[in-house]
């Protein structure tokens, strides 16, 4: 029985079944009669908004015996229905689906067709400032687990006409609510296809993780560690990128948000650059990169000049060990690395009421007796604490994980291979990064293939009255802005 019955007992014992009514404790049906008609309304407990399911009850129950003995449907979603979100259907796919998302079903005796009732809300939280992407100035909204209230903290930051929000659900079982977000007017249409279809493609029971799941059935690269989507939970840096020409991805149940195509200077990017003036924002864009740059190449070059000291130029020569550890010194390079991965998924896992006792255990253990007792030496808590420093500047946190485990794999080929190892190491990193694509976007863009413009606009945070030009790279429809 896949279509709705003109006889009301079918379509209950139909909708009983398949809901699983008396088996779940939340799955509620009621048993109605309004205006001389038996009538049964199917709903999840939660789901439904109280007030407006008892306004409208209250609204039937006042209707004369007869009223909806001629065109039932039509009069019940023209005149004795008066509310927003409306829809009717035959199909009792839609009609379980749509019960199970929230709306209530409302079949009516020799009517064939269920009308459902958009009367649904979600327990979530307040749009609250994002932990991992905090601004001394700006906004304080965030986006939360709820994906139509992520939708309108975009709408309201973007009200061009040509703003799309196009829906879609995926998970045979999940059936998770998905939104594809873009300007019309500005975004190549090839992008947009290309993510709309690399969606609709994704074939599996359900979304457990959210946005996670669809990175990586939309990314593929399973084993390469940097991300070709970036993640965002400020509804501004959203925006930024709508009116650049990237494409949005909404999860319901995930407040981060995917934007397509990125780049790796992408991940780079932060709000905060753009909340103080030109000068200052490419001050601090200019310290971030050098911190980028030396969470992944510091450690395993003085691992290296430690190893060749005649490779160590004379006005450096204070980085060498003043003391030697009771360990190889790759021994305590990788304990340590391996020690502060420990560190911070226990940080993770404890209540915020022992994080600062975590913390001095912490820093009284590696800071100080480690060095004591001749675990580690100095010099390696110094630069290994450098190289963290680092890592935590990456205002991504996925990229700032894959930076982790480059300079993890350096440290093994210099120490197998020394100079050599290093060198290919670096070679080799480049490479593969010069390969990657993003939606047919070049992952290193603009600097391979070289762009001065788009270059000068990574390496300097311009002044946003000079940058009247979207990015070439994504072939926007209307290039100036």
């Amino acid at each position: 029985m896949n279509r709705v019955s003109s006889r009301l007992s079918e379509n209950v014992s139909y909708m009983k079944e398949k809901l699983g009514v008396g088996k779940s404790f939340d799955v509620i049906y009621l048993d109605v009669h309004y205006a001389g008609k038996d009538m049964a309304l199917f709903m999840i407990d939660g789901f439904v908004k109280d007030d407006i399911l008892h306004y409208l009850m209250k609204l039937l129950s006042e209707l004369p015996d007869g009223s909806l003995d001629e065109q039932p449907l039509h009069k019940l979603l023209r005149t004795h229905l008066p509310y927003v979100e409306l829809d009717q259907t035959d199909d009792f796919e839609k009609v379980i689906d749509g019960v199970l998302a929230g709306p209530t079903a409302l079949f009516v005796d020799g009517m064939a067709k269920a009308i459902l009732i958009d009367a649904r809300t979600y327990p979530v939280r307040g749009p609250q400032e994002p932990d991992m992407e905090r601004v001394v100035r700006g906004a304080r909204d965030g986006y939360v687990e709820t994906i139509v209230f992520n939708t309108a903290l975009t709408r309201r930051r973007v009200r061009d006409r040509s703003l799309r929000m196009e829906y879609m659900q995926i998970g045979r079982r999940s059936k998770t609510d998905v939104c594809v977000c873009y300007i019309e007017d500005i975004a190549n249409s090839t992008i947009v296809e290309e993510v709309k279809q690399s969606l609709a493609k994704i074939d599996t029971d359900g979304l457990p993780m959210g946005e996670k799941t669809v990175e990586e059935f939309i990314s593929g690269r399973h084993f390469n560690p940097y991300p070709v989507v970036r993640y965002t939970e400020r509804p501004d840096t959203a925006a930024a990128h709508l009116y650049e020409g990237h494409v949005l991805i909404f999860v319901d149940g995930s407040p981060s948000v995917l934007i397509t195509p990125a780049t790796f200077w992408h991940h780079l990017q932060h709000a905060e650059e753009y909340r103080n003036k030109p000068i200052v924002g490419a001050y601090l864009r200019f310290v971030r990169f050098l911190a980028v740059w030396l969470s992944i190449f510091l450690l395993p070059l003085w691992y290296m000049w430690m190893k060749t000291p005649e490779l160590v130029p004379h006005a450096l020569s204070f980085v060498a060990k003043s003391s030697e550890g009771n360990i190889p010194l790759f021994g305590q390079i990788l304990l340590i690395e391996f020690g502060l991965d420990m560190l911070r998924m226990a940080a993770i896992h404890t209540p915020s009421a022992l994080a600062t006792a975590l913390g001095l255990v912490a820093a009284l253990m590696i800071g100080g007796i480690a060095v004591e007792v001749g675990l580690f030496s100095n010099e390696v808590i110094l630069y290994f604490a450098m190289a963290t420093i680092g890592t935590f500047a990456t205002p991504s946190y996925e990229l700032g994980l894959a930076n982790r485990l480059v300079r993890l794999a350096l440290l093994v080929v210099t120490a197998l291979f020394g100079v050599i190892g290093y060198v290919v190491g670096i070679t080799v990193w480049l490479m593969m990064l010069a390969r990657m694509q993003s939606f047919g976007v070049p992952y290193l863009w603009p600097f391979i293939p070289f762009s001065y413009r788009g270059m000068r606009d990574v390496l300097i945070r311009s002044p946003i009255p000079l940058k009247n030009r979207r990015p070439t790279v994504l072939h926007p429809k209307d290039p100036d802005r």
